[in-house]
């Protein structure tokens, strides 16, 4: 039996999916995951045929938003751990981190409103190593921060993820520095 691998996108076609991707962010952002397929397609700039021959439903397309995201979230994450592993101090590079996220975050409120649509079903085994790789790497920054008494003693990963799910969206950066500044004086050791 001979193994069959993927081959890798034609460039046009890897342009044709990123416009759609593009898209899709735009347009969830603008009306919710309920957008139709054929307002991404015209958003994108493609024909119908060519956004389903991307995404054979709705359902592979708003995954793919949040797969796009979450991929972002874990590679930063796993990022910031190997600063820190390189001499870096911990709660500064979960400061880096969490603005990264919030910046991430709310300028992809698509991911956000996708996340929530989908959160009926359950994730996809990728999604799941994603959160499960970004989980562990937050979790690592935490445990060092602790260690070095910069961050609360009671900080856990559960009260990042309350923090970051509930990002602001849709405000100004001075807002959004400032919603990050009072998410850090809460984390912080010297805050209690």
């Amino acid at each position: 039996m001979t193994k069959r691998t993927t081959r890798p996108l034609r460039a046009d076609a890897a342009r044709n999916r990123a416009k759609i991707l593009d898209a899709a962010r735009r347009q969830i952002t603008r009306h919710g995951p309920d957008v139709g397929m054929d307002e991404i397609a015209a958003d994108a700039g493609v024909a119908v045929g060519t956004l389903y021959g991307h995404f054979q439903t709705k359902v592979d397309l708003v995954a793919a938003v949040v797969t796009e995201y979450l991929t972002q979230v874990a590679d930063r994450s796993e990022r910031a751990v190997a600063a820190v592993d390189n001499g870096l101090p911990a709660f500064e590079e979960l400061v880096a981190l969490l603005n990264d996220i919030v910046s991430a975050t709310a300028n992809n409120q698509a991911a956000k409103a996708a996340a929530n649509a989908l959160a009926a079903n359950a994730a996809n085994s990728s999604d799941q190593r994603l959160m499960q790789r970004a989980g562990t790497a937050m979790q690592a920054i935490i445990d060092r921060a602790q260690s070095e008494k910069t961050v609360r003693a009671d900080l856990k990963i559960d009260d990042l993820y309350l923090l970051v799910s509930n990002i602001p969206a849709g405000y100004s950066a001075d807002v959004l520095n400032r919603w990050t500044d009072l998410m850090l004086n809460g984390i912080a050791a010297s805050y209690r």
